[in-house]
Order: structure tokens, then sequence, then C-alpha cells
């Protein structure tokens, strides 16, 4: 993906009208996006939720793609299934890629309750029994009494699962369980000493009906949409080896297709990055989520950050062929449960180095190109209403640069705490050089080599108005205004 300067767009955010508009939307908006440098869409989970304004995240039927009277709806919260058909369509007819976002972590809103034997485990430690086990009541049988027997006849029951974290008959108790005689499964985050849990009902990925019916939908969902890969949710807490067994199962399904692959390992930790790389053996890419908090972090520090760092301990800098770069997304945005956004002043300067360097494979974020208004309950209980600002005008620049200017070597001049810069020297089909500079202090400047002697130069984001001339040697002074970028590229 880096080889064709590959742009990712996650074309959804959690606040997105619950209206069944946005399939139509991805399907009017396709070809205005391809022609301006995206090449990819992650879209949302296509599948039935728990309601008609359930994001996607809580799971109910994977084969219900908007066409089954289920949860009080025909429609998934982005529209039904005939409209998610053409919407891939007209995204592939305008060239771009479609990846879908797959949870297999869990399953949510149950027909009917089991009773079952459990044991309540500490939530900060599931290895640590808080009592026997004892008889709970949970909603775990799955019949899909709107879908039937239709695409898969298979009805999941508590055999299908190793957790939940309820009990109806006290709907008071928090506790999270552990089914009997069921053990947690390895190959995931140590955090609360095994994090296979995470919500709801936790599919047991040992059980072998669960692992066949999913390579069964992998492979289902590809003869019906014909899409290009996969976004995998919360990988984390399941096993690798599942991932390994179930992508190699649907690639050999598709052999003419080359199925992208990146996985949600939420941790600001690249060491714990690289180990679950190694352990699916460049099967997927997974998001540089150390990248963001870097981001973060500058955004939130001003001229304090040395942006000399900005890259250190991340997957960008570390193993960028298997990155996925990101400034924010759905999970990071203000009032959700992994709120971490890069502030607003700061999200040019952070789009500049996933979009401008050749490292990664870059993914603009929704609410950061068309903006957002929204309100929700915060941590503290309270209502509040969040506005995020839309970048779209300036991000278009950089797709243009991107696309344009993106090629050749690269060098960096990481030589200042609040300034940093580098430059792209072109190849034999783009010869054209660019520069980029930016700033968290004040004004500044930096010379740098471009390759290209005694030529001009213009700030595409018009920040700064006079035009630079390389000297005979190639070098030019690129400057920038103070808390900003400017992306200088070459007259031809």
């Amino acid at each position: 993906m880096v080889e064709t300067n590959g742009v990712i767009m996650q074309y959804f955010e959690w606040y997105c009208p619950a209206d069944g508009s946005l399939w139509g939307q991805v399907q009017d908006q396709a070809r205005e996006l391809a022609a301006k440098g995206i090449t990819a869409l992650w879209l949302p989970p296509v599948y039935k939720g728990t309601s008609s304004s359930d994001v996607g995240y809580g799971t109910y039927d994977l084969f219900d793609l908007g066409e089954f009277d289920q949860k009080g709806t025909i429609r998934t919260k982005y529209g039904t299934k005939e409209e998610l058909i053409a919407a891939v369509k007209a995204s592939r007819a305008a060239g771009l890629q479609v990846y879908l976002d797959t949870v297999f972590n869990h399953k949510n809103g149950g027909d009917a309750t089991e009773t079952v034997w459990a044991t309540p485990v500490a939530s900060d430690n599931r290895n640590w029994e808080l009592g026997a086990a004892r008889e709970i009541s949970i909603w775990s049988k799955f019949t899909f009494p709107g879908r039937g027997d239709r695409y898969s006849a298979m009805k999941w029951d508590a055999r299908c699962f190793d957790s939940v974290n309820h009990n109806a008959n006290d709907p008071d108790d928090r506790a999270t369980y552990r089914l009997s005689p069921k053990t947690f499964e390895s190959e995931m985050s140590h955090r609360y000493g095994d994090y296979d849990f995470l919500m709801a009902c936790d599919l047991d990925t040992n059980h072998p009906e669960v692992r066949q019916e999913l390579v069964h939908w992998g492979q289902w969902i590809q003869d019906t949409l014909g899409t290009d890969g996969f976004r995998l949710d919360a990988v984390k807490h399941i096993r690798s080896s599942f991932f390994n067994e179930w992508l190699d199962a649907v690639r050999r399904h598709c052999p003419h297709r080359k199925l992208f692959a990146v996985g949600e390992y939420w941790e600001n930790d690249v060491e714990a990055l690289h180990r679950y790389l190694a352990a699916t053996e460049g099967r997927m890419s997974l998001f540089d989520v150390p990248l963001h908090y870097n981001f973060h972090q500058a955004s939130r520090s001003g001229s304090a950050y040395d942006l000399r760092t900005i890259l250190d301990r991340t997957l960008m800098q570390q193993q960028p062929t298997l990155a996925v770069t990101f400034v924010d997304n759905h999970n990071s945005q203000p009032l959700q449960a992994l709120e971490s956004p890069v502030e607003a002043w700061f999200k040019p300067l952070a789009y500049a180095i996933i979009l401008l360097r050749r490292e990664g494979y870059p993914c603009v974020f929704y609410g950061d190109y068309y903006g957002t208004e929204y309100t929700d309950r915060g941590r503290d209980g309270h209502q509040h209403t969040v506005s995020l600002s839309k970048h779209n005008w300036l991000l278009d620049k950089f797709l243009y640069a991107r696309r344009r200017f993106g090629w050749g070597p690269q060098y960096d001049y990481f030589s200042g705490s609040n300034t940093i810069g580098w430059t792209r020297l072109g190849d034999a089909t783009h010869p054209l050089s660019m520069a980029v500079v930016l700033s968290n202090g004040g004004p500044s400047s930096l010379w740098m080599e471009t390759g290209q002697s005694n030529a001009t130069f213009y700030d595409l984001t018009d920040h700064v108005k006079e035009l630079v001339y390389t000297n005979e040697w190639g070098w030019g002074e690129f400057r920038c205004a103070g808390g900003s970028v400017s992306v200088w590229i070459q007259q031809a």
C-alpha cells in the first residue's frame, strides 16, 4: 500500500446520524474522494447490532446486513443491504478499495437466556476468583428469529462463549463471570491478568463450531460484497493464532483478490505491537496507537513538546511496512471510552506527518475531514456538546501533495526541539520535489536539500506567501508560521 501512496479514509465517526443515510452518502461521494487521493474506505460494521442506532460494535447477527426484521429494525444504523451493496459497487467502480470493520470478540443482544454455572473473577485480575462457581442466567441464546436459517443454520448458545459480564437474575450484579468449565484463552494481552474478556458474551474461539462459523462468514461476506479487506476489532482480546487460521482460510477462498487486514491492538506500547505482529507473521498490519498518543501528548504540551521525539517508539519509526498511521478515530474522539483527542491546532501538523512522509499507510478520520458536532454524557456524568473542526480544505492539499510529490528519497531535518522538516526528492515518474516544515513554537525556518538546483518553490498551504528559491546545490530556506505547517512544492 505504501508504494502506491495509498490513503485510507475511516468513513464514519461514532456520532454519525442513525438515520440509515451513510451508505447512500458513500455512493454519492466515492468518485469525489477517489479524485482527491483517497484510495480505500474503511466502513463501519455492516451487520445488525442490538438496535437501529447501534454503531455496530454490539454485534448481534453477522449475516444480517440490513435485510431482516430483527432487533426492531430492518436496516442497520447505516442503511439497508441493497444500499450497502450499491455503496460498495460505487466505491470499487471509482477505484477505491473497501475494508470492512469486523467484530469477532463478542456477541450482544441474545434472544433468550440460559442457566449456567460460572465463576466470578476480579475485574482488574481475571485470574483471581471472587468465590465459588454459582448458577446464573445469561443472554446467550442467539436464534435469529427474523433470519431463520438463511445463509447459516447455526444457533449460538452458552457453549460458544467463555465469559460474560451480566447475570439476568440480578441486574445489579456487575461481576465478570468465567463460564464453567471454560478457561480464558491465551495469546492475548496480559493486562488484568488475561484480557480475553472485554464485553457482552465473549466468543470462545477454541470451540470448533465457532471457528467454523466465523470462517464461513468471512467467505460468505466476500462472496456477497466482494470487498478488499478487513479492519479487525479488538484483536488484543482474541487469540493471534485464530486470526492466522481465519485470514488464511478467507484468503484461500479469494485467491485472485489480495485481501488487506489491519488489526486494532489498542496499546500505547510498541513492544506489545511488535509481539503481536510477530505472532501473526505479517498476515496483518496494526494501527500505530503509540504514534496517536505522541500526537495527543504533543497537542496538549504546546511548545514544551520536543518534536524531535514525535516518532519515537512508534510502528511508523520501527516497523513502517505494517503500520497504519492515524491522528484520531471513533474511539479517541471526545466522550468515547478511549478518549485521547489530538487538539485542533496540532491536527494539521499530525496529518502532515502521516500523509507526507514515506513511512506507514495513513488513515484520515471522517470526523477530521468533514467535522461534526454532538452531545453525550462524559465521564463526569454531565452532558457535553462537542464540536470537531473540519480540516478538509487543508487535508485536500496534503492529499494532492502526497499524490504528486510524495515520492523518492526522503531527507529528514529533525534538528530543533520546536521545528522539524523533511524533503521528498521525487523519482523518475514524479520528478518534482517537496519540502515540509512544521513548528509547535514560533515562526521558524529550516535549510533543507531538495535535489533541485535553482528551483522555485511555493507554499501549497498559503500560510507563507513569499517564494523560496534553491541555490546551485539544491538547498533552500523553507519557513513556516508558528504553531503551523507549510508544504513547499516545486513549480514545474
